[in-house]
């Protein structure tokens, strides 16, 4: 057995998938573990302090924020909710 061009012509199969949870193609077919993300091993998120950039890269702000992206104006507003704004007299 060469350990060279030949060898390497073997490599075919994919150890790795997409992962249903991030999107990477980090899930790993027979672990059923995402290396990413942890899916498949636990519900939280993997994380770890060590990789910062990581962190940066999946923190909050950096998708579309749909329900946080109001939460600064209704903050100002002191959460009120049901009242009709006065009418301004001119």
């Amino acid at each position: 057995m060469t350990k060279g061009t030949t060898s390497l012509g073997k490599r075919t199969s994919k150890t790795h998938t997409i992962c249903r949870r991030c999107g990477n193609r980090s899930h790993h077919i027979q672990k059923s573990v995402c290396s990413s993300c942890g899916y498949g091993a636990t519900a939280k998120m993997r994380r770890y302090g060590w990789s910062e950039k990581a962190l940066r890269r999946r923190t909050q702000g950096t998708g579309r924020m749909r329900y946080m992206k109001t939460m600064a104006r209704k903050a100002k507003n002191g959460f009120r909710e049901g009242t009709q704004a006065k009418k301004q007299s001119a």
